[in-house]
């Protein structure tokens, strides 16, 4: 099984949602690629779209691979077992985190247009990605939402490693992801088109 694309996937994932529509959530992509998923699966349960605004923190001279991540709120998430595999302290990657912090800054008036996130305060929140790899970064997200209020965190991804699923539902209170491959390769390997998302159509999607 392969997505066509991240509208695809987001049909896919919505089917495994409906239980939740009853329970007025809102829904939260991390951009770019995570945006595109969320926009149908809110549509689909006929719910609001934003975002959450998280930055992988990648390994020196392999930024593709995580060793944590950060949010709003300065939440952080060390990926320990990475960074033990690489012989990595945190203080080594200080600069990356700095500058993926400041991009979180410069990204939420991008996107939001200078606008305030959403109030969670007391709300489900299904939080989507194109698909998690180390499984850092949705970790901090999880973290960000639950420090704004949200009462219930769903992650929801279409293809995740079985063992990150295991790690994420210590930190979720549901975790839903219709494809588990053991040999996953990377995300865009489990899509047909996997093109780039542009901020443009991020915006386009949050002001509809």
């Amino acid at each position: 099984m392969r997505f066509a694309d991240r509208a695809d996937a987001g049909r896919v994932l919505a089917g495994r949602l409906t239980h939740l529509r009853a329970e007025n959530p809102l829904v939260l992509g991390l951009p770019r690629g995570g945006v595109p998923v969320a926009a149908e699966v809110a549509t689909r349960l006929g719910a609001e779209v934003d975002v959450v605004l998280v930055r992988k923190v990648g390994a020196p001279g392999h930024p593709e691979l995580a060793v944590g991540a950060v949010g709003e709120g300065d939440v952080t998430v060390r990926a320990e077992d990475v960074l033990r595999d690489l012989d990595l302290s945190w203080s080594d990657v200080a600069a990356t985190v700095a500058g993926e912090r400041a991009e979180i800054h410069r990204r939420a008036d991008l996107l939001r247009a200078g606008a305030a996130p959403r109030d969670l305060a007391g709300r489900t929140v299904i939080l989507v990605d194109d698909g998690v790899a180390t499984g850092s970064t949705m970790a901090a997200a999880v973290r960000v939402v639950r420090g704004m209020g949200a009462a219930r965190v769903v992650v929801a991804v279409p293809v995740a490693p079985p063992d990150v699923l295991v790690r994420l539902r210590k930190v979720a209170d549901e975790v839903v992801c219709p494809l588990t491959p053991q040999r996953f390769v990377a995300v865009g390997y489990w899509y047909e088109d996997f093109n780039q998302v542009q901020d443009s159509e991020v915006r386009a999607i949050l002001g509809r």
